[in-house]
């Protein structure tokens, strides 16, 4: 599965876009997650980098819910059980940060 998409592009702000809107107003633009277990990743900005990677910031729900920044290299690296990936919501729609605060 591709995770990043000329759609994702268009829609993503760029890093500290959003830095002082109220995260009501800040839209999740894309949602990763593990297949095999609870790791979530809500990109909310991001900006392709020099070296052609793309670094989002977001909220991680992993051990614990954090905001922070993530890179798509660091997402399509993780190998889980019988050699599954990281995957895109396809059908993730039209939420805010605050949803998952």
């Amino acid at each position: 599965m591709k995770l990043m998409t000329k759609e994702i592009e268009k829609k993503l702000p760029g890093l500290r876009a959003m830095e002082n809107v109220p995260a009501d107003k800040v839209p999740v633009v894309v949602k990763f997650f593990q297949p095999w277990g609870a790791w979530t990743w809500l990109a909310t900005e991001g900006q392709k980098q020099e070296d052609g990677d793309w670094l989002f910031f977001g909220m991680v729900h992993g051990f614990e819910k954090e905001l922070g920044y993530f890179s798509l290299k660091e997402l399509e690296s993780v190998r889980g059980p019988f050699g599954l990936k990281i995957e895109r919501d396809l059908h993730f729609g039209k939420h805010f940060l605050s949803e998952f605060m």
